[in-house]
This record gives structure tokens, sequence and C-alpha cells, in this order.
């Protein structure tokens, strides 16, 4: 195979070469599900949802594993805070991450392995960590990693251990300030529930140590990618890298990470007060359009979100979907199957095949559209009905083929709702369409107008008006 991806360990494009032949095993960080979730979150969910397409795409068997953190000290901080039970707090927010998911055509991983339900997967790793010099209790109930232990600390960031401070709460029982907890103590202040009794006493399981264990339960001592925010490779990666390898296992063949999504020039974060909620931006943009947005840029690259990058996604968007649909009427719509095996033009195979370089592919795309409309305004159908095809099947890679079910129905939802919406949109073109045979221009402009108001889109035709809302339904 040919894909070669950045690897944040060795800083360099290297090729992916699968430990199993044929098949990609990939840990995906996913919530920590203390609120709601933003684009920042998605962001990461895309970049690496595109890369499950095209490693699928390129004849890969893939299988991915993103966690769910549903025990966390601000998961307890806030559901207090909001006087909820700890695990409702965090079941209503995994539900709202897995909303935004479906709503922006993320598909599920494979497994969605949550950090309450592997205990004992962590108290194992625990009692290995110990068994071999790594890891030391300290007043009942804590356990921490012996970060002195382990030589290799901070290969990951290539720090030195004598240059770190840490990020953690202090402890007067650890016996340097750098080391970090595997397992906290319960706090006389923790509500009922949020505590597991072990052989070192009764607490809950440091973060880092969840993932570890998840890792290797799903996929194994050893895999291929490891995935998440750049912001996890200090401490989170840091510490996953040290407990597995001191545990004995190879952990992560090669490491991905995703940039930032920036407002004003500031990272994301709820702590700034500018998180933009996923629910909130689609308010006011198509779940599609967002996932344009989010997906453009390279996934190293940060991310400037703004209304601008919005509006321009959903102009670009429309270009797309627009020639899709028409192609479709015009020659027919070309079939799941024949969108899945598609040639790609060779430009779009290198651009993906190279660290995934979506924003390369999609000038590809947008270069092979072009020409399309140029097909189809030429009446040259048999060209139409290939440029269907390839463009197709470049989308459903990106997870943007307009007609893909995700897709086809549009914002307005399907069933009696969609055929309310068609018979509403339908009566006021009909009306329109009186006002223009009687030569009533200006009733029949401003009857185009508030459907254009509404989100509607009118295009005349020989064969009359077809409409379509930005990104979404078509009609007649």
């Amino acid at each position: 195979m040919s894909v070669r991806l950045h690897d944040s360990a060795t800083r360099e494009v290297r090729d992916l070469t699968p430990r199993t032949s044929g098949h990609v095993g990939i840990y995906l960080c996913g919530a920590t599900v203390q609120g709601a979730p933003h684009v920042g979150h998605l962001r990461s969910a895309i970049a690496f949802d595109i890369l499950v397409r095209w490693l699928r795409r390129s004849g890969l068997d893939v299988t991915l594993v993103r966690n769910v953190t549903d025990i966390d000290d601000k998961i307890l901080i806030k559901s207090a805070e909001a006087g909820a039970p700890w695990w409702a707090w965090a079941h209503r927010f995994e539900r709202e991450f897995n909303d935004a998911y479906d709503a922006l055509g993320v598909l599920p991983p494979d497994y969605e392995p949550r950090a309450t339900g592997h205990v004992p997967e962590m108290v194992e790793l625990i009692d290995r960590l110990i068994a071999r010099g790594h890891a030391y209790t300290g007043n009942e109930g804590n356990v921490y990693f012996d970060v002195r232990s382990w030589g290799a600390y901070g290969e990951l960031t290539r720090q030195l251990l004598e240059n770190l401070t840490t990020e953690e709460e202090d402890a007067s029982d650890k016996r340097d300030p750098r080391d970090f907890a595997l397992w906290k103590a319960t706090k006389d202040t923790d509500p009922p529930g949020a505590s597991w009794a072990t052989p070192w006493g009764r607490g809950r399981p440091g973060w880092h140590l969840e993932c570890s264990a998840m890792a290797r339960k799903y996929l194994g001592e050893g895999f291929d990618i490891h995935g998440g925010g750049i912001d996890l490779r200090f401490p989170h990666h840091e510490n996953e890298i040290a407990q597995s390898k001191a545990a004995g296992w190879d952990f992560a063949g090669l490491w991905m990470h995703n940039a930032w999504v920036t407002v004003g020039g500031e990272k994301m974060s709820k702590s700034l007060g500018n998180s933009l909620t996923v629910s909130a931006v689609l308010q006011r943009a198509d779940p599609v359009v967002l996932r344009y947005a989010l997906g453009a840029v390279h996934y190293r690259s940060t991310l400037e979100f703004t209304d601008t990058t919005l509006a321009e996604s959903a102009a670009a968007w429309e270009r797309i979907a627009t020639f899709v649909t028409k192609a479709a009427e015009r020659t027919g719509t070309a079939s799941d199957e024949e969108v899945r095996t598609a040639e790609l033009p060779a430009g779009f195979v290198a651009a993906l095949d190279e660290d995934l370089n979506v924003s390369a592919a999609l000038a590809v795309l947008h270069e092979h559209l072009r020409k399309a409309n140029t097909a189809l305004a030429a009446g040259a159908d048999a060209e139409v009905s290939a440029a269907q095809r390839e463009i197709r099947g470049m989308l459903d890679i990106l997870g943007l083929d307009p007609l893909a079910e995700q897709w086809a129905s549009g914002s307005a939802g399907d069933g009696a709702a969609q055929h309310a919406l068609s018979t509403l949109v339908d009566h006021v073109l009909a009306e329109r369409a009186a006002a223009r045979a009687e030569r009533d221009f200006a009733r029949a402009d401003a009857l185009r107008d508030q459907l254009t108001a509404a989100g509607v889109v009118v295009e005349d035709g020989a064969d009359g008006a077809r409409w379509s809302l930005r990104g979404g339904h078509d009609g007649r």
C-alpha cells in the first residue's frame, strides 16, 4: 500500500505499514463527557472519519476504537454544581456527542468503550506496573506511576524530565511531583458510586490509565495508529506511552494529532468562554456545511472558525450538490456500488495518500467539477454520467456525497415533514408560475424572494422551476 502519514513521535511522514497485513487498528481518544460538544471536538472526529473511509477505500480492514471518558474530576464537579447525579450527567452529554457525530455523518466506531466499564482491566494494569517496579502506592487509595523509573519518559514530545513541570494536582505522598496518578483515592466530597474497591483502597481511575487499558483490550498489546487532538500530546499521550511500554506492551506504532480550531486566534475551549457548541452552530448552518468546513483544511493545520468559514463552505457545497443533482436527473442516479468502485483521479488519490491532504484532494475535486459542469451545459451525457460516478466517488470518501442517505433528505427531515415542505414549496412555485403567466413579475419576484429568505433556492429551466434547500433536499 502507498498511504503515508505524519507520525508525531518521529515528526516525519512515514509509510503506514500495518502490523497485520490488510488490517489497521486505530485508537482515537474520544469525548470526556463533561459538557456539550463543540466544533473543536467534531474536527477530530471528522479528520479520523475521513482517514477510516480512505483506508477502507484503499482495501484495508479497519478497526476503530473511540473511547468515552465518563468518570473524571470535571464531570464530578460540574454534575455537583448542577445538582445532578454524576452518571446521569455523563450519560446526558455522551448522548449529545453521539447526536453530533450522527448529524455530521461520522461513521460509528467498531468499539466505543466507556471508562467505567473497564475497571478490572485498569486494576490489572496497575498490578502489572507495581510488580515491574514502575508504580507505587501512596496514601490509601492512591497509586502513582514513577516517571523516573522509565528512562524514555518524554519520548513523544521530546522533553527532558528535569525540564517538566507537573500539570496534575500535587500530593504529599508522591515521590516526585511529576509522577502521575494511576488510581486516585476517593474524597469525602465524592458522590456515591463514583469509586471502586481495589487492593489499594477505594478510588477511581486516573485519566491516562483508562486509555492504555482499553486500547489493549480491543486492539492488543501493539496496534497501528493512536489519534487525538494536538492538546493531548502532553501529558495524556506521553503518560499513556510510558505506562503502556513500562507494562511491556508495544502500544501504538504511529501517532496522529489534529490541530486546534481557533476563534479570534485563540484555541477553542470551554475555559476561554469561546466555545461554539455543535447544536448552536447547526441552528444557522446545515450539518453537511459544518462537516465540509471542519474537514476542508489539512488536519494538521489550525482552522480559524468564523461566519466566513461557514459561508464559503455553504457556497462550495451548493456547487457540488447542484451538479450531482442535475447529473442524476439527466443521466440517472449512479448506484452505490458504482460510486464505491469508481476510478478516482490520480491527483485525488495522491493527495490523500500523502498524509491525508484533504485540502489538496478538494482542489482536485473542484477542478473536475468545473469540467463536469461544462459537459452538463454542452449536453454531453456520456461525460456527465462518468463525471457523476467519479465526483461522487471522491465525495463518498469525504463523507459529502449529496445522494448518500445521510444527506439526501436534507435538513428538513423525512416522512411527513418532508412531504409537508414539498407541498408548501410547490404551492408557492405554482403561484409564482401563475403570476409570471399573467406577467405580474413583481408578484413573481416577491414569491421567489420569500422562498430565498426561507433558505429555498429556486432555479428556472426549460422544463420549469426546480427548488432545493441550501445543501439539502431537491424538488420540482
